[in-house]
């Protein structure tokens, strides 16, 4: 059913919430079904960075080396959790690493760019005046793919 499945992450636990239910859609494949599991991060192109005034940030872009480093990090870290996926002869985990500031559209840029059928991901499930100041990067993904999306309200910890 679901054989090319887009696991996008954020680099938090509460992003790696969605991988026991990959590894669930994996044990429950026949043997014989071939699934592709891609984990993808994005990496801002820009940092925010202080500017005058109170409140004021300026986007900043990182350059080049940096870049570089970053996407380094991103992928030792995107293969260190590929090793928590179930693997099999069937199986196959590759990551990618992309670069922009619209997470959500990369998302489902990847997405269609891979012809996914099955988009995976985490959600911190904020509501209220919370989701409209930060906005919902797996909101937008519900709402403007084309693919089906599996969503996973992660859980957090009163502290």
């Amino acid at each position: 059913m679901y054989n090319r499945i887009l696991v996008p992450l954020d680099g938090s636990e509460l992003g790696e919430a969605v991988i026991p239910f990959v590894n669930e859609i994996i044990s429950g494949a026949k043997e014989s079904r071939k699934i592709e599991i891609t984990l993808l991060q994005i990496v801002p192109a820009d940092r925010d960075e202080i500017g005058e005034g109170v409140g004021a940030f300026i986007h900043v872009p990182y350059t080049a080396g940096e870049l570089e480093q970053i996407k380094k990090f991103t992928t030792a870290y995107l293969k260190k959790i590929s090793v928590e996926l179930k693997k099999g002869p069937n199986v196959t985990v590759t990551t990618l690493v992309r670069v922009g500031n619209d997470t959500a559209g990369e998302i489902l840029k990847a997405s269609d760019e891979l012809k996914t059928d099955l988009i995976t991901i985490s959600t911190h499930g904020r509501s209220g005046i919370s989701r409209w100041a930060f906005g919902s990067v797996a909101d937008k993904i519900l709402r403007f793919g084309k693919t089906p999306v599996f969503m996973v309200r992660a859980a957090t910890e009163n502290k």
